[in-house]
């Protein structure tokens, strides 16, 4: 070994020991580590013994309906044995938005009714009933039982508040000593705050436990029409404290354990969440969604995860729902309602999937304000689109217009095209090519200056695209034949599966999709009439054309009608604005002015410069190869 080697080696050493030594463990962070292990360690001997216990108790009651009896209870549940055997009863609370009905049974919601909102088939719209929604929290009793809120009865008082209602739902172990969930909902609004108290209960539960383990699962009940379309924005999504939003796979089964905290999670349906919110983060999260077997429902989701928790009861656990409808304008209050009391950058509104950053700002910033503009003074959602969409034409003008003058220049010089191609056999492409540029240079033309003009309108197009299924104004709003232009518009329907056509067709033919597609082919007639190629290339460009307006009709059948509508109405504006083009655009005079070009004095362009100076290169390149050949 030489003397580097050995240098570098220590150097090496030295770092590690120095970088273990400045992350070494304070003495309060390894008695907080002792601590959690010991809680560990603790729980898991303590879930061993219920186990057992567990399993001869319920031999003893097989004779029983109930979970456990006076008797057994006592056994295993110590001093919330009183609370474990008791009847069902049911409480609710409502406003003018929401009606919830709540549980004595694990102190929970039972049911959550949004009351503005019906379901496809006219009725009450329930995100959850019964055991389709079930919200657990897991604690540690002092004498180290692992004790679960949904095995238990509260006793439940509602007060009338001067802006609401509140719940106080207690498991009882003395009258002054219980555990506490509060409900308080205020009025017009969809948010319930969810309080988490202990009082009097330092003796009753582990001193060294500073959390609850939540368990919260929910079953997402189908409310729309088109099943395969809802699921498709059934999401969970779930937002990192003071940093962004993400969500589960839509598609397909999905779990993930997360590490970092966690702000709020959502257990989101195409046009309807519910959220729950902490207030100081959920930890150790690990999230699941899965795809239902069952018709109807359309997802099932899980999420497990800590909760801070004082079992002195000086502080509350504080939480909160939001039962709420997808809407941006309602999303985006409570992103300023939570502001002052949670945190600033709540993204409420990240609940609506409006694509990556570009068409989230176009939908933001310019489609949502037009489109809520007009919703405001026409209540006919067919009439606002078919503005919106006057609208975004209009102001995508200037691009069309330009795109248009480039195709017209391009089609004025094809005579002369076709001189060069004529003069130039295919084997002298390069020479060919050289002639083409040269023409173009000379009259003032960029092959480039037509497809800019489009490229600067795909994003509003994509945006278009992303705001019309997660539109819950256009929800059962009614537009000619359409009765819904959130779903889609079934002319004829069938029942038989037909392989290759229902699974990506679907089993129904939607309307406003099949007007759109013959306009989408007329467009494309009349677009090719005027294209400027080689022959063999056209055909081929032909055939894919024709071919990209059937495949839309596969894509946009299961589509929400409004979608559709929006692209059948753009569709015909724009064969008009191409006629109007023609009749005003005198091509002879555009010839002309082309022709004068050639007069003044050529000015090339960076892009045609560096083009002509590759085509010499390569030029020369080919003439050193056939000299070495030779």
């Amino acid at each position: 070994m030489d003397k580097n080697t050995v240098i570098g080696l220590v150097l090496i050493f030295a770092i590690i020991v120095g970088f273990s030594w400045l992350n070494r463990p304070n003495e309060e962070q390894i008695e907080a580590q002792k601590r959690y292990r010991d809680s560990i360690q603790k729980v898991e001997l303590a879930k061993a013994q219920q186990a057992a216990l567990l399993e001869e108790l319920q031999q003893q009651k097989a004779n029983t309906d109930t979970l456990v009896n006076a008797e057994v209870a006592k056994q295993f549940f110590g001093n919330f044995s009183e609370s474990a055997v008791g009847e069902e009863q049911f409480v609710t609370v409502e406003n003018d938005l929401l009606k919830l009905v709540f549980t004595t049974k694990g102190g929970r919601i039972y049911s959550a009714e949004l009351k503005e909102y019906k379901t496809h088939d006219s009725l009450p719209l329930v995100l959850f009933d019964k055991d389709e929604s079930i919200l657990d929290f897991t604690f540690l009793s002092s004498n180290n039982r692992v004790l679960h809120t949904k095995d238990f009865y509260f006793e439940p008082t509602l007060i009338e508040t001067e802006n609401g209602q509140k719940l106080q739902m207690r498991l009882l172990i003395e009258v002054d000593k219980y555990l506490e969930f509060e409900y308080l909902l205020s009025a017009n609004e969809y948010k319930v705050d969810f309080l988490i108290n202990a009082h009097n209960m330092s003796d009753e539960l582990d001193a060294n436990s500073n959390s609850l383990e939540m368990l919260w699962k929910s079953k997402l009940k189908k409310q729309e029409k088109g099943r395969k379309f809802e699921a498709r924005y059934a999401t969970l999504n779930y937002k990192f404290t003071s940093d962004d939003v993400e969500y589960l796979s839509e598609s397909k089964d999905d779990e993930k354990k997360l590490s970092n905290k966690i702000q709020w999670i959502a257990f989101k349906d195409q046009f309807f969440s519910t959220v729950l919110v902490a207030n100081q983060s959920f930890t150790s999260t690990a999230l699941e969604s899965k795809i239902s077997n069952n018709v109807d429902y359309l997802k099932e989701y899980k999420a497990e995860a800590s909760v801070v928790f004082d079992p002195t009861g000086k502080t509350s656990t504080t939480l909160s729902y939001l039962f709420i409808p997808n809407k941006y304008q309602t999303l985006k209050k409570y992103d300023k309602l939570y502001e002052s009391e949670v945190d600033d950058n709540m993204q409420f509104r990240r609940l609506l999937p409006m694509g990556w950053s570009l068409f989230r700002w176009i939908n933001e910033y310019l489609i949502i304000p037009i489109f809520n503009f007009f919703g405001k003074y026409i209540s006919n959602y067919g009439i606002v689109i078919f503005l919106l969409t006057l609208v975004v034409k209009i102001l995508i003008f200037p691009f069309t217009y330009k795109s248009y003058i480039s195709s017209a220049k391009m089609r004025v010089l094809k005579p002369q095209i076709d001189e060069i191609n004529a003069k130039y056999p295919p084997e002298k492409a390069m020479e060919r090519q050289q002639a083409t540029m040269n023409l173009y240079s000379r009259v003032g033309v960029s092959p480039m200056s037509g497809c800019l003009p489009m490229l600067f309108q795909m994003p509003i197009l994509f945006a278009m695209f992303m705001f019309f299924p997660t539109c819950i104004e256009l929800r059962q709003e009614s537009f000619l034949w359409a009765k819904d232009l959130a779903s889609y518009d079934a002319i004829f329907e069938w029942d038989a599966y037909i392989p290759l056509i229902t699974p990506y067709f679907g089993n129904h033919i939607s309307l406003f999709c099949l007007l759109m597609t013959i306009t989408n082919i007329v467009y494309t007639k009349i677009n090719m009439s005027s294209q400027v190629g080689a022959a063999d290339q056209m055909k081929v460009m032909k055939w894919m054309m024709y071919l990209m307006p059937v495949m839309f009709m596969f894509i946009f059948n299961d589509y929400a009608a409004g979608l559709s509508y929006y692209y059948l109405i753009s569709l015909l504006l724009t064969i008009v604005q191409t006629y109007l083009f023609r009749l005003f655009v005198d091509e002879e005079k555009l010839l002309k002015k082309l022709e004068a070009n050639k007069k003044k004095p050529m000015k090339k362009s960076g892009f045609m410069a560096r083009l002509e100076e590759a085509q010499r290169q390569q030029q020369k390149a080919m003439r050193e190869q056939m000299k070495k050949k030779h």
